[in-house]
């Protein structure tokens, strides 16, 4: 079938690593003739990537999936992600969804393509999440200034409130060299950075291909990938997305200390801060040694950007509980926080669990430590004014002004100037403006690069 002149549209929900995926995939249609087009305009397909994490993900789906359809009736919808692959079924009742495709099946998506009006039954390929057992790579070009680089897929862990090894199947990782070789296409495009991505990209080094013998033992270590991406000299940065605290070893903190192109910034889930919590939840460190990992970052690079993930309102979470989540968090030294309110998710032991919190509590604590994580974020932010630092700043033109991102992940604000677009620009730090973003200036020695 030909599909020139065929226009086609995406919807990413969740994470960066689904973003990776939406742009592969897209790029799969292009090749294929197919006009990008952008969600809000009218398109003969329409790609929803979906996400299992997200709040109310039944009633999103077909909020979008209707907004599609008043752009164009006839349109043929793809629904794909971790939600197509845990509730197939659910998405299929959804009126005008004609594929729903799971884990193993997103990337063949044109395979079933159909443009000869509106399904009467909607097409599912799902396959039983053990058969996710192969990786497959995928980056983002051309979406924004960074691009998303997948690293690793699938996770091994069995944290009790977590579908994503339901989703994404069994931990398997990219070669290294692949990973470089990409990382030079993406240089190709002109992206400055690059952000590494996966589900636990910490556990990176099992094969491409699960079988017996790969399993048995790791190829490599994410210490071996992060040593070789160092070396790519045409990007200007690379960003770790998120790393486990018991996966963040000495030697990756010396290592980002020391380096040329990795940057001063890390992500780490901490959950919760009640190591009673932390084993329910099968976590496996305890607050001590996340603290430690903190402690250890700050000795290396004071100035290093530090994000938590925590999840509030845990089955059986006591107010004392939540308090010393709080009250640990409050003590240390981190930059902005990413809070969760618990929510029950099907086929997990965590929704089996006795005492639950009232959802009204849980959205309380999540009010006060969403407040912390904004006093954090000012309190870093405070500590970074007058220092000169090196930003890449965005593409878009937000009434009158531009905003970029230091190395150590401070946002920043300066009047548009379309030639700072996308070049490592140095600026000093100024202040805070009326709706609190900070402004920087231009530094006499403009350009790094």
């Amino acid at each position: 079938m030909s599909f020139e002149g065929k226009s086609v549209a995406f919807h990413t929900l969740g994470c960066k690593l689904n973003f990776s995926e939406t742009s592969t995939i897209a790029r799969l249609f292009q090749e294929k003739g197919f006009l990008k087009k952008n969600f809000n305009e009218s398109a003969d397909v329409y790609v929803i990537n979906t996400c299992s994490v997200t709040e109310n993900a039944d009633r999103e789906c077909k909020s979008i999936v209707n907004s599609a359809l008043e752009k164009n009736p006839e349109a043929f919808i793809a629904i794909v992600g971790c939600y197509a692959q845990l509730k197939p079924h659910e998405i299929s009742k959804i009126q005008g969804v004609d594929v729903v495709l799971g884990a193993t099946e997103k990337f063949k998506l044109l395979n079933y393509i159909s443009l000869s009006g509106k399904q009467a039954h909607t097409q599912i390929h799902n396959c039983e999440i053990s058969e996710a057992d192969f990786f497959v790579d995928a980056y983002s070009v051309g979406d924004r200034t960074r691009s998303f680089l997948k690293v690793q897929d699938g996770c091994d862990y069995s944290c009790t409130f977590c579908t994503i090894p339901l989703a994404r199947g069994k931990s398997r990782s990219d070669t290294v060299e692949n990973v470089v070789a990409n990382a030079l296409k993406i240089a190709e495009s002109g992206v400055k950075e690059i952000v590494l991505t996966g589900v636990n990209i910490g556990d990176f080094g099992y094969g491409q291909f699960l079988d017996t013998e790969s399993k048995k033992r790791k190829e490599y270590y994410f210490l071996d990938l992060i040593q070789e991406l160092d070396k790519v000299e045409s990007i200007e940065r690379f960003r770790i997305s998120s790393i486990e605290p018991n996966l963040l070893k000495d030697e990756i903190i010396e290592f980002v200390a020391n380096s040329k192109r990795f940057v001063p910034h890390f992500h780490i889930p901490l959950q919760s801060g009640s190591n009673a919590i932390l084993k329910q939840m099968k976590r496996r460190y305890q607050r001590e040694l996340y603290a430690d990992r903190v402690s250890r970052i700050k000795t290396l690079m004071p100035d290093c950007c530090i994000g938590v993930d925590v999840i509030v309102g845990f089955p059986g979470e006591t107010e004392e509980q939540f308090l010393e989540t709080y009250n640990f968090l409050n003590g240390l030294d981190v930059s902005y926080l990413h809070v969760f309110t618990y929510s029950e998710r099907e086929n997990t032991e965590a929704a089996l669990m006795p005492n639950p919190v009232a959802i009204s509590e849980r959205k309380r604590r999540n009010k006060m430590l969403r407040i912390l994580s904004a006093k954090k974020l000012r309190a870093f932010y405070e500590k970074q004014k007058g220092k000169q630092l090196d930003v890449i700043f965005e593409h878009e033109n937000k009434q009158g002004f531009m905003f970029g991102f230091t190395q150590n992940y401070v946002k920043v604000k300066h009047p548009f100037d379309a030639s700072l677009c996308n070049t490592g620009t140095q600026v000093i730090l100024d202040n805070f403006d009326e709706e609190g973003n900070l402004t920087c200036s231009i530094s006499e020695s403009v350009l790094i690069k």
